[in-house]
């Protein structure tokens, strides 16, 4: 039986960023865990514009191949993690834009976040990115990750890490594979709509 896929998506974009760092230590932290295939979207490297498309996403009606890829690539995913900064007291506009553009690709789908910033870790932004994904129909796992003061962290690219922090990953690591598999046939009915428009 195949793996289920967990998308890891960068959120951050901007020059000199920690959040490419962070986002390969959880990944090497989620390939370790072994329980999901990992797939990753760098919105840096992605570079969605703003929400550029005519028709309201929950029509999926695309017009621009950068969404119809994104589509693609968040259909394909059975669990999601954002790995975000906190930008004044919330979310970076990239990781809303993302997630506005789409519609019924998020419903159903597992979500867990590791946040990084100064002395919040974070935590600020991801309550603000809940209310949208929530409205959209994901589900977020009760774990997180919360890495305080996590830019000093970071030396040539690399992020040092802790055993708490490791420990923190796989907490969330393992909820997100019971969340995964108690939503997967609701999921799956969810995606039906996307083969039939």
């Amino acid at each position: 039986m195949p793996l289920p896929t967990l998308l890891v998506v960068i959120c951050s974009t901007r020059p000199g960023r920690v959040g490419r760092a962070i986002g390969d230590w959880f990944i090497e932290q989620a390939e370790a865990h072994g329980s999901f295939k990992v797939a990753v979207a760098d919105l840096a490297t992605i570079n969605l514009p703003f929400l550029d498309e005519p028709n309201h996403p929950r029509m999926h009606n695309y017009t621009k191949d950068h969404t119809k890829q994104w589509s693609a690539t968040v259909a394909a995913a059975d669990a999601v993690v954002f790995v975000t900064p906190e930008y004044n007291f919330s979310a970076p506009a990239t990781l809303i834009n993302a997630v506005d553009f789409l519609y019924v690709e998020w419903s159903k789908l597992a979500v867990g976040w590791v946040s990084y910033g100064g002395a919040s870790g974070g935590m600020r932004s991801v309550q603000h990115a809940k209310n949208v994904t929530s409205t959209v129909g994901m589900v977020s796992a009760g774990a997180a990750v919360a890495l305080a003061s996590a830019p000093p962290k970071v030396k040539d690219g690399v992020f040092a890490n802790t055993e708490d922090n490791d420990k923190a990953a796989a907490g969330l690591l393992d909820e997100l594979v019971t969340l995964s598999e108690l939503l997967a046939p609701a999921r799956k009915e969810a995606l039906k709509e996307l083969d039939e428009s």
